[in-house]
This record gives C-alpha cells, sequence and structure tokens, in this order.
C-alpha cells in the first residue's frame, strides 16, 4: 500500500504526471488539493460549463484543457500531449447532459453507437477502457481522499436516532436498488419506502421523499457489490445535508470507507447545527 493512500496502485510513481478530468463541484477542487499537496505533477482536463471556473483558473495555461462534452477524442490528445501516466475522474457530470446538450467527436459517436446500454455506467466504463488503452492507469476515485471517507458508526457524535432494524431495512432497498442498477440511495420511514433515487440524483429523491410524513425518515447511501471505483463514487456533501434539512429528513446512512463525505469536518460541524445525525454503514 502507497504511503499516499490505501486507493493507489503499489506501483505508483509519484513523479510522472496525473491528468485530473474534472466535473462539477467541490469533488475535483478537494482531488487537486490533495494531489498538490503530494507534490505530484497535476494536469486538468476541464468541460464548458460544469468544470469551476476558479479549478480552472488555478493551473496555468500548458497545464489544462477545456472541451466541450462529449468531445472524447479531444481528452485522449490531451492525455497524449500531457504524457499522463495517471488520469482520475471526479464530479458530475449534469446527468442529463450525456443525452441532451452532448458534442460527440468522431471517437465519442463511435462508443455510443457500440454500447446496448446508454447510461452513465456504460458510457464511463467506455471511456475508462479508451483511457487506458493508451497506457494511462486511471485511478481509483478516492484515490488521496482517505480522510474524507465516512466511518463506522455514528460520525455526529450522538445516538442514531433510528432503530437498527430499520436501518438494516434501509440498507437493504438501497443495496438492491444499486444492484439492478437503478441508483445508490434510498428514504425509509420505519419499514415503508418513500423514494428511490433514479436517473434524477439524490437531491431530487430527498425532496420527493420530503412530500410524506418525514418524522424517523432515514436517507440511505450505498454502492454497488461491483462498483468501478475508477469513476463511480457516491458522494455526500454540504447540498446534500441542505436539501435533507429543507425535506425534513434528519438521518443518513452512509456506507463507511466507500461513500466520500466532501469537506469531511465542514459535513459533519453542519449536521450537528442542524441536527442531522450521520451514521456510517459497516
Amino acid at each position: 500500500m502507497s504511503s499516499l493512500s490505501q486507493f493507489v496502485p503499489t506501483d505508483f510513481d509519484p513523479r510522472r504526471p496525473l491528468v485530473l478530468i474534472a466535473g462539477q463541484g467541490l469533488y475535483p477542487r478537494l482531488v487537486a488539493d490533495a494531489v498538490r499537496r503530494a507534490g505530484i505533477p497535476l494536469r486538468l482536463v476541464a468541460f464548458e460549463d460544469e468544470t469551476p471556473p476558479e479549478l480552472f483558473a488555478s493551473f496555468a495555461p500548458d497545464e489544462r484543457r477545456q472541451l466541450k462534452v462529449g468531445q472524447l477524442g479531444h481528452m485522449l490528445d490531451a492525455l497524449r500531449d500531457f504524457q499522463a501516466g495517471y488520469a482520475y475522474m471526479a464530479g458530475q457530470i449534469t446527468p442529463r447532459r450525456l443525452f441532451h446538450g452532448l458534442h460527440p467527436d468522431f471517437k465519442a459517436t463511435r462508443i455510443l453507437l457500440s454500447l446496448k446500454r446508454r447510461n452513465a455506467e456504460s458510457i464511463f466504463g467506455a471511456i475508462a477502457r479508451e483511457i487506458e488503452e493508451l497506457g494511462v492507469t486511471l485511478l481509483d476515485a478516492r484515490a488521496f481522499l482517505d480522510d474524507q471517507l465516512a466511518t463506522p458508526g455514528c460520525m455526529t457524535g450522538r445516538k442514531f436516532p433510528i432503530e437498527a432494524e430499520y436501518v438494516e431495512h434501509g440498507a437493504q432497498i438501497a443495496r438492491e436498488c444499486a444492484r439492478l442498477d437503478i441508483g445508490q440511495g434510498c428514504v425509509v420511514r420505519q419499514g415503508t419506502v418513500l423514494a428511490v433515487e433514479a436517473f434524477e440524483g439524490t437531491d431530487e429523491m430527498l425532496r420527493r421523499a420530503g412530500a410524506f410524513k418525514t418524522d424517523h425518515a432515514l436517507f440511505v447511501k450505498t454502492v454497488k457489490a461491483r462498483q468501478d471505483w475508477r469513476f463511480d463514487v457516491p458522494c455526500f456533501g454540504q447540498q446534500t445535508l441542505a436539501t435533507m434539512r429543507s425535506a425534513a429528513i434528519s438521518a443518513a446512512a452512509l456506507e463507511a470507507g466507500k461513500v466520500l463525505l466532501l469537506d469531511k469536518p465542514a459535513v459533519l460541524a453542519q449536521a450537528r447545527e442542524a441536527g442531522i445525525h450521520l451514521l456510517g454503514l459497516e
């Protein structure tokens, strides 16, 4: 195991350039900060209207490339130009843009036409194969963020208010939805399923669940049994906390060691302040 992170390969070479393929939000910024602290040469592939502008601005012009969503051939060219040893996918691309507002180049079009199922997993899986065919290692997207992962037990420091049998029920539902590739989260209440996450994403699911009676409600976030950690890491952040608060859902169970809490100290502090309990599922 590397001293840099338990999620990098044992033969990881910190002298080789790492290219961050960055989507939305705080996630890619946390990765960039961690990689820079480790002294690893860092380059950026950014996407118009997706990657945070301040992240793009933090790279020198010769260390960054900006593309339209769907320009896979140009992205592969950037990896070659940067002489990348490693690539790292972090941050969401707006889900609807995988189907509308996409600007596929020839390479992306060829891949899309070859797919029998067009969902986030199949599309990003195909992209991952193209990257690794260049001899570039696509890293586990938890790498360098070990300290941001959910940990076992009640992380907010108080007794978790949901009974164990209802936590287990929620975990069962969430894991089955993940197995069926529906989504990775659900909201349950005392043995009743209020909502499951699908293409609309976590926040919309929480808002739907908030239309029901939410005392004793529990949000559960889990992972697939065969999760591809190179591009599919479930995250929980301040936006999700705010949505839970507005939906009057005050408890969440997150799979320990697998769900990222983005800016974990701030998330835990805000959860305590809002009276929201966070449990790490073992």
